[in-house]
Order: structure tokens, then C-alpha cells, then sequence
């Protein structure tokens, strides 16, 4: 199939906290879009200002969190009219504030966990065990897991010193499932065991940490309902492209909806590039599939 882009950038490190992780994703990205025939400039826009060459003809995001997936990085695309994959800059920056996406998820009766806001340090209302998060970090930064009363007020001061305001949720026991979604179309569900039940950075990015179970070992009712779930989220957020649900399955089979991610993972501990190979898509065809998708919003 003819290629729509010859000359494309991969943006990736950036000015975010998971830069790091960021710059793994675009330098898998690039190795993959060269092996599919492109040839890639790789950009990292550290100060948040974008300069490409002048035959780039379009942009492949591979940034995580501030900049990359809040939307500043897509309104500056935006008005370069430079195509790019992924959500549009609204959708973005709703999936990103979790606070804004927990409101969408309300308003469209999408399941999801009761939750609190703060903005200080202070008590809680709701009863322990309970997660704390950064409202708009991605990579489990500032994500804690508070099951003593004693552990709250070092776990708040920690998430707050990485955003205000932190979003308090109630623990939702069960197993952890994310959907990866290729377009409007859902992917394998994988099944994410990570060791003492708790899914954070270290357990995210160290290879061998964490178990990964594709696809996940549920009934045919249970991942039908994950997928729909998943879609169900991507539409009331008016995501594109690409992007990744994350859940919860109670062991009362009740499935609770966390986050959305716009940009996912694309390292080698990353879910959606495991969830497509379970779907016969690889590394390579996955990264030149969603290159085409590439468009100006």
C-alpha cells in the first residue's frame, strides 16, 4: 500500500516528568517507522517549542504526559496545519486531567470509582484503603495506595508536590485490565499482575517485574464487556487514533473504568504493542498503521 507520508518526526522526550519513559517510546517508534520505509527526523522539544525540518510532512506523538498528551503539543501542531496522530487537543487534555475525564465518565454513566478532590494537605471523607494521584501525571508519578491511617499524610504531600490537585479515589479491589484501541477498534484485553497487587512506576518499567497475561484469561462475556467499556470511554471523550482504557474487575464482576490514555506506551514493557501482537499486528505494522492515521485536526 502506497505510503500518505514520506518524511515524518517522532517527538519524543520532552519537557514532562516522564521524559525518560518518553524518549524509550520515540526511539522504538523511529527504529520501526525506518523499518517500515519512512524516513524519520527525531525531534525532542525539551523547552516546548517545535522545529522541524522543512520536508517533514507529518508527526508521530510519542510524548507522555505534560505537553504531549494535554494538548499544548496538538494546538501548537494545530497551527503549523502539520498532521499528526492522535487525539485532537480537547480530547487530549480531557483524558489527561483525570478530574476532567471523571466528570465526562459521570455525565456518560460510564462506571467509575467514587472520589474526592484536594488541593492541600488535610484529611480524607472517604474510607481507607484509598489511591492518591496527581490529577494530570501519567506513569503512576505521585500515585500511592494508602491502606493505614498513618501512611495519608506523607502519600498526600508526595502526590501534591507532583500536581494540584490530587485526585482521591476509592480502592477498587479485583484484577487490573487495560484495552488497547487501534482507531475505534478494540484489541485484546490484557491482564496486568504486578507483585504485591500494586501496578507503579517501578512496576510498569522494570522488565520481568510485572506478569502480563495476553489476552487476558476471562470469560467471553467479560472481555466483550471490557472492550465495549473501552470503546465506550474513547467515544465520550472524542478520542482518535489511537489510545489505551485502564480497569478494574471486581471479584464481584463489576468492571470500573480508571484512566484513558491518549499516547500509551510504545516501550518494551508497554501494553497496547503486546495487546496488537496478540492480535497478529506487530511492532512495525503497529507503528506504520497508526502512522497513516496522521492528519491535520
Amino acid at each position: 500500500m502506497k505510503k500518505k507520508f514520506k518524511k515524518v518526526a517522532v517527538l519524543m522526550g520532552g519537557p514532562s516528568a516522564e521524559a525518560e519513559v518518553s524518549l524509550r517510546s520515540g526511539a522504538a517508534v523511529a527504529g520501526a517507522l525506518r523499518v517500515a520505509g519512512y524516513a524519520v527526523d527525531e525531534v525532542n522539544p525539551k523547552t516546548g517549542k517545535l522545529k522541524f525540518a522543512a520536508d517533514v510532512e507529518a508527526v508521530f506523538i510519542a510524548l507522555h504526559g505534560a505537553f504531549g498528551e494535554d494538548g499544548v503539543v496538538q494546538q501548537q501542531l494545530c497551527a503549523l496545519k502539520m498532521p499528526y496522530i492522535g487525539s485532537g487537543a480537547e480530547a487530549s487534555r480531557r483524558s489527561l486531567d483525570k478530574l476532567l475525564s471523571k466528570r465526562v465518565f459521570e455525565a456518560a454513566g460510564i462506571p467509575t470509582a467514587e472520589y474526592e478532590v484536594l488541593t492541600a494537605p488535610g484529611p480524607h471523607r472517604l474510607p481507607l484503603p484509598l489511591v492518591i494521584k496527581p490529577a494530570s501525571e501519567g506513569s503512576s508519578i505521585g500515585l500511592h495506595c494508602v491502606r493505614r491511617k498513618a501512611n495519608w499524610d506523607e502519600a498526600l504531600r508526595d502526590a501534591l508536590a507532583h500536581g494540584n490537585p490530587v485526585l482521591v479515589e476509592k480502592y477498587i479491589p479485583g484484577r487490573e485490565l487495560t484495552v488497547g484501541l487501534l482507531g475505534e477498534d478494540p484489541l485484546p484485553v490484557v491482564e496486568i499482575r504486578a507483585p504485591q497487587g500494586w501496578y507503579d512506576y517501578r512496576a510498569k518499567y522494570t522488565k520481568g517485574c510485572t506478569e502480563y497475561l495476553v489476552p487476558a484469561p476471562l470469560t467471553a462475556k467479560q472481555t466483550a464487556r471490557a472492550q465495549e467499556l473501552a470503546q465506550r470511554v474513547f467515544h465520550a471523550l472524542g478520542c482518535r487514533d489511537l489510545g489505551r482504557v485502564d480497569l478494574r474487575l471486581t471479584p464481584g464482576n463489576q468492571l470500573f473504568v480508571l484512566e484513558m490514555n491518549t499516547i500509551p506506551g510504545f516501550t518494551e514493557t508497554s501494553l497496547l504493542p503486546k495487546a496488537a501482537a496478540a492480535a497478529g499486528i506487530s511492532f512495525v505494522e503497529l507503528c506504520d498503521r497508526i502512522m497513516r492515521r496522521a492528519s491535520v485536526h
